[in-house]
């Protein structure tokens, strides 16, 4: 009994590396690709597979917010602005997440997959030296990406930065920097409150979500140096792409 505790755990473990490192070396992806990977290897359902997912990603959420915080500073009352609400709609939205049919959600979230890699292709692929025409919203609208990323990331366990910093970069003037800081500062407490509301609702497999968290957090760092070394846009590409194939095999397989 106890060496099969340990090897499911080391396995658990295993996976949490895989995950993180590849996270680390995308820049996004860990929870997103741990979503259906706990679906396939576990059986898990859809509230399953994200309740359980949190626990990888909350220790990483929290740790990168704490290296940004030590290397730049944070806008807090952007930060703030943005927080409140995204908490809110965050318990709400996984409060929805877990109360739903859970085929429902399967679909929801593989359509968000592809969407969302379509949306990073465009980025990687577009002619940079194309114009760009920018608008720039009056600050007091800023709530409103809160509310955006915090949805998101009620509701499909992911997503909360993804959402926030492309929005705050195109529509509030905020330079990569600021948006990914201001991002992080967002949704750290938000992961926080969709973990306990997914836990809350019986929808957490702690037994393998500690091991993989461990695993993460060890290994996150390691796929961020990798990424330095390796033509970082062509295996974004090659990501969106897996993205996409994942997205598209979510549909048919639900």
């Amino acid at each position: 009994m106890m060496d099969s505790l340990f090897l499911s755990s080391l396995l658990n473990f295993l996976l949490g590396g895989l995950l993180g490192a590849m996270g680390g070396l995308f820049g996004i992806g860990g929870g997103l690709i741990a979503i259906p990977v706990l679906g396939y290897l576990y059986g898990m359902d859809q509230q399953l597979a994200q309740g359980t997912s949190l626990v990888m990603i909350v220790p990483n959420v929290v740790i990168a917010f704490w290296r940004y915080k030590q290397r730049n500073r944070i806008e807090w009352s952007s930060a703030a602005m943005m927080c409140v609400p995204a908490v809110i709609t965050t318990y709400f939205s996984a409060r929805v997440a877990t109360s739903i049919d859970a085929r429902s959600l399967h679909f929801c979230f593989a359509a968000f997959m592809g969407l969302l890699a379509l949306y990073y292709l465009w980025t990687l692929l577009r002619n940079k030296r194309s114009a760009q025409t920018t608008i720039v919203l009056p600050r007091k609208y800023i709530f409103a990406v809160g509310m955006s990323a915090g949805a998101s990331a009620g509701f499909f366990s992911v997503g909360g930065a993804i959402v926030a910093v492309p929005m705050l970069t195109a529509f509030f003037g905020a330079t990569q920097t600021a948006a990914q800081g201001l991002g992080l500062a967002m949704v750290t407490p938000g992961t926080l409150v969709a973990l306990w509301t997914y836990a809350q609702a019986g929808h957490v497999n702690w037994a393998v979500g500690i091991p993989m968290a461990l695993g993460g957090v060890l290994s996150i760092s390691w796929g961020v140096a990798l990424a330095h070394h390796l033509p970082e846009r062509r295996l974004r590409i090659l990501f969106c792409g897996a993205l996409l194939v994942l997205s598209l095999w979510m549909m048919i397989e639900g």
